[in-house]
């Protein structure tokens, strides 16, 4: 498909649009830039408001915060200066003062958790007779015989420690010849005696904490008899922190043991503080007078999420784990008033808030460094809804200005794409009444200077020079004839004057009209009407000429050997005039496009045939005027099939009656 319109105009057309687009895109991102920044400064002074409303609150939490943890070194200073170390290693831990507790002693030394004495007696005198139990045991493998000599060792001794060790190891001996519960008796009844309570080993370890442990084993469960006495004797033996004597580390290993052989599922409450004591004083085993504190306070403890407060005379250290130190925030909020919807949170050092939005922060104080207690909000809407109105007026404003913008944009393409299609068609037009005027005008100038440039006139040549003179003024008749019926169509001042008329008289006068031309070699014009048309109520002329120009675009749109058909017959009230050929077709968007002023599938065949592109448009308009309708069916390569329809006289008449009483 090609057009006939100026292409410079098409590119002029295409140039504006970038144009257009820019006058609509600068504008909207200045306004939604400037609503983003005016929605932020509303939301950020809302949030400086809140902030402003709410500050004091901050500040009354951080007191209390710092007077709580005031009053909490205070209490382990106190409890480090009047208590022994393992008893206030229990209090702390019994207290919840912290998680855990590390003391010291005046010179820095760990004093609880503290390292296991070594204070156990050697066998000194007792060496042979110790020599020779130890070889009945692990040489002759002889363990009853072995049982004895331990057992005279123990009772000839006056030494506590060596005898303890004695009985530690004749219960051993009796349990691997294969006697329990003389082994049990031993354990429990002799070295539980008041006088082997402090016993110890060579490592420093009591014999009778031991010592219970191996009987529960041997008991083997709740079943024995002795089992659930043995096992709460020595559940307050190591829930005594009075009583010195009992190593930090022994404490810890025989509570895990008594935790995984009662079945109950018996829990030590200061368990869990022991192991974090250890692995304080194993991850970092300077004093505190060597640490880097910073002038006191909160700080990391070098284990992950574990912080350590020191007290200022270094000789009790309290470790805590973030969730308790949280924990601690919120039981101190809960004592004071917060307004509803308010909630304070404690950051720690490098951590972000993890509340939102976050109203205002404050530097939590001395005892805690680089920690910030925050102020939030829990309902979100509280923010929102102090700046929603501002919002709501920010993004109208936007929306209006933006459609506006948008709206505008859209005349102004609107005006600019009217006068350029007015320019281009105004352009077209004039171009093709120039060319389509000047070429039967340049024809019969050349044949009357021919005719004038001949001495003698010859008849022949002379009636066929009038002749082609006659074809070309027809020509440039029909072509004026459609350049003023298109220009009453413009201008809607095309006056027909309608009568009743046969269709027959119509198609009759066309076919006279193309008679002669159609007669040419290579056409074969046919046309048939059927018999007892209805009348048609029409303009006599314009009809004739509709018909004319769909015969003169068969004729034109045909190649070599051309077969055009003219057929009139009646159908559903309507007489249809069907022009049929077989040229070059139409595909099917020039199908729907066809009817439009100068709109021409093939320039080459135009210009071959001539014509502007305004026949069919003329045909449309008289059909559109005569209440009918035109239609083309058509393929390419096999040739199109107009038919225009036109109302018969009854029928129109009776449309017009009905309307008028619908009036």
């Amino acid at each position: 498909m090609k057009y006939r319109w100026s292409t410079a105009g098409r590119g002029r057309n295409l140039g504006l649009w970038p144009l257009l687009l820019l006058l609509v895109l600068v504008p909207t991102a200045c306004v939604l830039w400037l609503m983003n920044a005016a929605v932020q400064n509303v939301g950020l002074a809302a949030r400086q408001r809140l902030a402003e409303a709410y500050r004091g609150h901050l500040a009354m939490a951080r007191d209390r915060l710092e007077s709580s943890l005031r009053e909490k070194v205070d209490l382990l200073e106190r409890l480090g200066r009047e208590t022994p170390a393992s008893a206030a290693f229990a209090k702390c831990a019994g207290l919840k003062l912290a998680d855990s507790v590390v003391c010291y002693t005046a010179d820095g030394r760990p004093a609880y958790p503290a390292a296991l004495p070594i204070r156990g007696s050697e066998p000194g005198d007792w060496e042979p007779a110790w020599a020779a139990a130890n070889r009945l045991e692990y040489v002759q493998d002889d363990p009853h015989k072995a049982a004895s000599a331990y057992a005279a060792i123990a009772e000839k001794t006056s030494d506590n420690n060596l005898a303890a060790q004695a009985l530690q190891a004749q219960a051993r001996c009796l349990a691997q010849a294969g006697r329990p519960e003389e082994a049990i008796r031993v354990l429990t009844d002799v070295l539980g005696r008041q006088k082997y309570r402090q016993a110890a080993d060579r490592q420093g370890r009591l014999i009778s904490a031991d010592a219970a442990l191996r009987a529960l084993q041997l008991m083997g469960g709740p079943s024995h008899a002795g089992f659930r006495q043995t096992a709460d004797r020595l559940k307050r033996r190591l829930s005594d922190y009075d009583t010195p004597g009992l190593a930090a580390a022994q404490r810890r290993f025989l509570m895990k043991e008594v935790q995984s052989l009662l079945p109950e599922g018996v829990r030590f409450p200061t368990l869990a503080a022991e192991d974090l004591a250890e692995r304080f004083l194993d991850s970092d085993p300077s004093p505190p007078q060597r640490r880097d504190l910073r002038g006191g306070g909160l700080h990391a403890a070098g284990l992950p999420d574990l912080w350590l407060l020191s007290c200022r005379d270094g000789r009790m250290v309290a470790l805590f784990r973030t969730a308790s130190i949280l924990r601690h925030l919120r039981s101190v909020m809960e004592e004071g008033t917060l307004p509803p919807g308010v909630s304070v949170a404690l950051c720690p050092p490098g951590a972000e808030p993890s509340a939102e939005p976050v109203v205002d922060s404050l530097a939590a104080g001395g005892h805690l460094p680089d920690w910030r207690l925050t102020l939030a909000l829990e309902d979100r809407t509280l923010v929102d809804s102090t700046a929603e109105a501002q919002v709501v007026a920010y993004l109208w404003t936007g929306v209006l200005v933006i459609a506006a913008t948008s709206i505008l944009a859209a005349l102004i393409a609107r005006a600019f794409g009217r006068q350029l299609r007015l320019t281009r068609l105004k352009n077209d037009l004039v171009a093709t009444v120039s060319h389509e005027l000047k070429t039967p005008l340049a024809s019969m100038r050349v044949l009357v200077d021919t005719l004038l440039d001949a001495e003698q006139f010859d008849s022949r040549q002379t009636r066929e020079y009038l002749q082609l003179v006659a074809k070309e003024n027809l020509r440039l008749s029909r072509l004026i004839d459609n350049f003023l019926a298109f220009s009453r169509m413009e201008r809607n001042r095309h006056a027909f004057e309608f009568e009743e008329i046969t269709a027959a008289e119509v198609a009759n006068d066309a076919a006279e009209a193309v008679r002669e031309r159609f007669a040419a070699p290579g056409c074969r014009f046919e046309w048939e009407i059927a018999p007892h048309l209805p009348a048609i109520l029409a303009d006599r002329d314009a009809l004739t000429t509709a018909i004319l120009n769909l015969l003169d675009n068969a004729y034109k749109y045909s190649r070599d050997e051309k077969q055009i058909a003219l057929k009139v017959y009646a159908k559903d009230r309507q007489v249809c005039f069907e022009v049929s050929d077989n040229g070059v077709g139409l595909s099917r968007a020039a199908s729907r496009r066809v009817f439009k002023p100068f709109y021409q599938v093939d320039g080459q065949l135009s210009r071959s045939g001539g014509g502007c592109g305004l026949g069919l448009s003329i045909v449309w308009f008289i059909a559109t005027e005569h209440g009918g309708t035109v239609r083309v069916a058509s393929r390419p390569g096999h040739g199109s099939s107009f038919t225009l329809s036109i109302p018969s006289a009854a029928a129109r008449s009776r449309s017009s009656t009905e309307a008028a009483g619908v009036r």
